[in-house]
């Protein structure tokens, strides 16, 4: 993913509809459809960024806590034998399954 926006740790994407001629988004990475649009990227990121604040204030009005995109956990689906693979080498170095994993996405993502 290149092209999107960053505001308050919400992640919004940038798309573009040849049909409506607009440019429009979604707030990315919670289950909460929060959408914006605009005729042109400034007009876009202030629509994005105006969707964040008025979810915060939705929330807000009706007592709940907004969605965080990223907790620091997620689960992972992987074959048996590989996670077997996964958790006989953590016992090894010593360490936990969560820091073999977040080693194993440092490596790859850094």
């Amino acid at each position: 993913m290149s092209d999107y926006f960053q505001h308050k740790g919400y992640v919004g994407s940038v798309e573009y509809s040849a049909e409506d001629d607009c440019l429009y988004g979604k707030v990315l990475f919670i289950r909460s459809l929060l959408t914006y649009q605009g005729n042109d990227v400034a007009e876009l990121k202030q629509a994005f960024t105006e969707a964040v604040e008025d979810y915060f204030d939705d929330c807000r009005e009706r007592g709940v806590k907004p969605e965080k995109p990223f907790k620091g956990s997620f689960n992972v689906r992987i074959s048996p034998a590989f996670h077997r693979k996964a958790a006989l080498r953590a016992a090894t170095e010593g360490v936990s399954l969560n820091k073999l994993v977040e080693r194993a996405l440092e490596k790859e993502l850094v």
